[in-house]
């Protein structure tokens, strides 16, 4: 039984599963939330039935970044763990071998940023807002972080949003390619269903080599 995240098949297309967070009101990833999203995403990754998936935060916020009050109550021991699930988390929904599609709403920060990355695809809403932000709470993102925005975005773009921590608005983020298509923020996720729905024909198992293509896995 999952408390802050759960998985919906949906009615008008049983191929398109969602990977839904619901942790109000900002999604922060706590241990917990990771170990949930990394067990969801395994068992999607195992559905011979499902042919897309959607990474959805609910039509607020797609997640804020790490659970910061969590965060700082955790000794080294713990706060080591913590970093290990939630890379766990990241890897987990990358790893998922269906075309994944994350749908952006709000705000897309730090380690939920980097979920978004996960994702094959990103649709957002045009008044969300993105950032590697853990430089403002005093810390380096991880290198496996810090690599999935350069492979997105290019290592220079990557090092001055890492560096300042500044927020970039939805157009930046379509100018830099760190976004696939911007929407009205009430029609992102029917514009992610759109997106899943263009492979829902495929064989899955053909989908799942092409994906693993990229990445080198056999």
């Amino acid at each position: 039984m999952t408390e802050f995240v759960s998985v919906h098949i949906g009615d008008a297309d049983p191929r398109i599963a969602t990977l839904l967070l619901s942790r109000p009101p900002t999604n922060a990833l706590t241990r917990q939330v990771c170990r949930e999203i990394t067990e969801a995403a395994a068992d999607l990754g195992r559905r011979d039935d499902l042919t897309a998936v959607i990474v959805f935060g609910g039509h607020e916020i797609f997640c804020a970044g790490e659970d910061m009050p969590e965060r700082e109550t955790l000794n080294p021991a713990e706060a080591e763990v913590a970093a290990r699930v939630c890379r766990e988390a990241v890897d987990a929904v990358a790893a998922v071998p269906k075309p994944t599609v994350a749908a952006i709403t709000g705000y897309a920060l730090g380690a939920g940023m980097t979920l978004a990355l996960a994702a094959d695809w990103r649709i957002s809403g045009d008044n969300a807002k993105f950032g590697a932000t853990q430089i403002l709470a005093g810390r380096a993102p991880a290198g496996e972080e810090t690599s999935r925005l350069a492979g997105a975005i290019g290592a220079s773009r990557a090092k001055d949003l890492v560096f300042s921590g500044r927020f970039v608005d939805a157009r930046e983020a379509r100018e830099a390619g760190l976004v696939d298509e911007l929407v009205a923020p009430d029609a992102v996720y029917d514009a992610a269903l759109a997106w899943a729905r263009r492979f829902v024909d495929y064989p899955p198992e053909v989908l799942a080599a092409a994906k693993a293509a990229f990445d080198g896995r056999r």
